[in-house]
């Protein structure tokens, strides 16, 4: 399915949001506090948007390795890498979220951006993230979630379960990845249920903050030091 949907993911990611989920984006990566100094890890990098922005980002990620299962996602992420001149800086990798191809603490900081909902076992990814990263690293997670304003959520749900799905079918011309997203989101435990599968994996300073009214949801955590 994500294989189908990669040429016309980052349009799709435009169209739908309207835009917002760069400002999303850039919001996780400046929670990492970068110096210019980091190896950086961004699991089910996609297009690679969050591995560019943390590359680019002024004092941003020395190096950054992007993970994913999609062979057809880091078609284009490699291609956008090359564009922007990152090739010595922006690794991408095919790999697993859940058996990560990186040696334990050897990573600065570390990021999903809307994929650990697609992970069949989120718990075990965060044990993953938790294992790759240094002493004192920090994580950065982005993910869907559900209003908090309950006089919100019926109008939003509404637009998720019927309006989203259509216009992703007509611009990816896939009939199964935008029915799946709502689905995937309403099976997903977001907010404080995250939260703790986060701080049941091992991380500290665990931090659940909604952004756009709770449509989605950022993340942030640290490995405790040694």
């Amino acid at each position: 399915m994500f294989d189908a949907i990669a040429g016309r993911y980052d349009l799709l990611n435009t169209v739908l949001s309207a835009g917002l989920d760069r400002y999303w984006r850039r919001r996780a990566i400046a929670t990492l506090q970068l110096t210019g100094r980091e190896r950086l890890l961004d699991v089910c990098t996609g297009t690679a948007d969050v591995a560019i922005g943390a590359a680019r980002r002024p004092a941003g990620a020395a190096r950054v390795v992007g993970v994913d299962f999609s062979g057809a996602m880091l078609q284009h992420g490699s291609a956008k890498v090359r564009r922007g001149g990152l090739d010595r800086r922006v690794q991408l990798v095919r790999g697993d979220a859940m058996r990560l191809p990186i040696a334990a603490s050897s990573v600065d900081a570390a990021t999903i951006a809307f994929g650990i909902r697609n992970i069949e076992r989120p718990d075990e990814a965060c044990r993953e993230l938790w294992r790759v990263l240094r002493a004192g690293g920090r994580l950065a997670i982005l993910e869907f979630g559900l209003p908090v304003i309950p006089a919100v959520r019926p109008l939003y749900l509404w637009y998720f379960n019927h309006v989203l799905p259509r216009i992703g079918r007509a611009v990816s011309r896939h009939d199964a990845a935008y029915s799946y997203l709502p689905e995937s989101v309403g099976t997903f435990q977001f907010g404080d249920q995250f939260a703790r599968i986060l701080t049941d994996a091992g991380f500290s300073q665990v931090r659940s903050r909604p952004l756009a009214l709770g449509i989605v949801y950022l993340y942030s955590a640290k490995k405790p030091s040694a």
